[in-house]
């Protein structure tokens, strides 16, 4: 490692490393905050860049706190709990703001309150990784270590609700009794209102004994485990087998939302709350008007605009959860006015979309990758494209760019925009925007 340095940290990356400038080359600092002198130390040395920690802190941000997790710095779960949730939270809105502007080509015109909540204890999903690691005293379940395939050495996690919490150091002893400890990777998370969920990923059968151990420790804790064998299909109840169904509840539209421990949901049940209230604000349905919901899942937001317009139709690359959203739909009564379809959104053509009929108005949820070929496929569509779209983004990058195609090439106007700070002390960045046509 190079001799440290100091520097003035001038502003945060989209991965809340601070950014600083030295002899015109830019070098990211793990930890720093805009506005602190710091020594850093470069570990890793490009011909445009350096990667560096710091050393010492000379002068520090009015922001900075001390991380609550003891884990931190280790455990690369988290990387912003240096920083007060307030400025976590102008972070993501610059990195929202800087990537509409030097990525799309865009600026919204108006910036939406950002979205936040609960900072601790709000991932009712997670995925734990198991290894049996005798140098470090034998099983360890837990999130890797930071930049590391290596499984960190913890015994509290401070985003997980405290219950699942306390588990940590239980579930390592428990699972030290097994005979396939070798053959357990994975430990998922899953938590609904009135069950919590512990999928074990096993390699191999649990034996007769291990079942024991298993059981026990359900009736112990109050947890239902699950046993999954290959992929996420494969999951099934182990015990207890009479269990309540994991649900999650969006009360503001009369929705209950049945889920499996392996599905897709967003991992903090208070932000999606809101999250849904926000983006039906802003699509407005009505009452005559017939909508799209694109990249469905299970219907986290086609049951809520089910509520207040004449017909939804919700469209999801996956069978089986269209399958699942067909079932919830059924569950809150809402059949009649909903219509599943599943399609690849990432092949639309002006054809598959028409097929689908107009839309007054749509709403889209894709993954990290966007939704190009959707879009491009509205904006052929001429009189009958959708004059308003809500975008719920996980990647602002897509998001620009997906909004400079609307607004520049085909006559949006995005209207608004805004983070919705769904994972606290991270620096992901889930965020919503709105284009109309004029």
């Amino acid at each position: 490692m190079a001799a440290p340095i100091e520097l003035l940290i001038e502003s945060v990356d989209y991965e809340a490393r601070g950014v600083a400038h030295i002899e015109g080359k830019v070098i990211f600092v793990d930890g720093a905050l805009p506005g602190e002198r710091v020594h850093a130390a470069s570990y890793r040395k490009k011909a445009k860049f350096e990667n560096a920690q710091i050393t010492a802190i000379l002068q520090a941000s009015s922001s900075r706190v001390t991380p609550r997790c003891p884990n931190y710095g280790t455990c690369g779960g988290c990387s912003m709990q240096h920083a007060d949730v307030p400025t976590q939270v102008a972070i993501k809105q610059r990195v929202l703001e800087d990537n509409l502007r030097y990525l799309g080509r865009v600026a919204p015109e108006a910036m939406l309150r950002a979205i936040h909540g609960p900072a601790w204890e709000y991932r009712y999903r997670a995925r734990l990784s198991v290894r049996d690691v005798a140098k470090k005293g034998g099983v360890l379940v837990g999130f890797h270590e930071k930049k590391s395939s290596f499984v960190a050495d913890m015994r509290e996690c401070h985003v997980l609700p405290r219950r699942i919490s306390d588990l940590l150091t239980p579930l390592r002893e428990m699972i030290s009794l097994l005979s396939i400890r070798d053959r357990l990777p994975q430990i998922e998370v899953a938590l609904g209102s009135r069950v919590d969920v512990l999928v074990l990923r096993i390699l191999a059968p649990l034996t007769q004994e291990d079942e024991v151990h298993v059981k026990a420790f359900a009736e112990l804790h109050g947890v239902q485990f699950w046993l999954q064998s290959k992929g996420p299909d494969t999951a099934v109840p182990f015990w207890p087998l009479q269990a309540p169904a994991l649900t999650y509840e969006l009360p503001e539209f009369d929705v209950s939302m049945p889920f499996n421990p392996t599905d897709f949901t967003q991992v903090n049940h208070q932000i999606n709350a809101t999250l849904v209230s926000r983006a039906l604000r802003l699509l407005d349905p009505q009452p005559d008007e017939r909508i799209g919901d694109f990249f469905c899942g299970l219907g986290n937001f086609t049951l809520p605009i089910a509520r207040r317009a004449r017909e939804v139709v919700g469209v999801e690359g996956s069978a089986p959860l269209v399958a699942r959203s067909r079932e919830n739909a059924a569950h809150n009564g809402l059949a009649h006015k909903t219509t599943f379809h599943a399609a690849n959104l990432f092949e639309a053509t002006t054809e598959t979309v028409a097929a689908l009929g107009r839309f007054d108005k749509v709403l889209i949820d894709p993954p990290r990758d966007g939704a190009m070929e959707l879009l491009k496929a509205f904006g052929s569509l001429g009189q009958d494209a959708p004059r308003r779209i809500v975008y719920v983004s996980c990647s602002p990058s897509t998001l620009a760019r997906d909004a400079g195609l609307l607004v520049n090439d085909q006559g949006y106007a995005l209207k608004a925009a805004g983070v919705v700070n769904m994972f606290p002390h991270t620096s992901h960045v889930e965020s919503i925007a709105l284009f109309e046509r004029p």
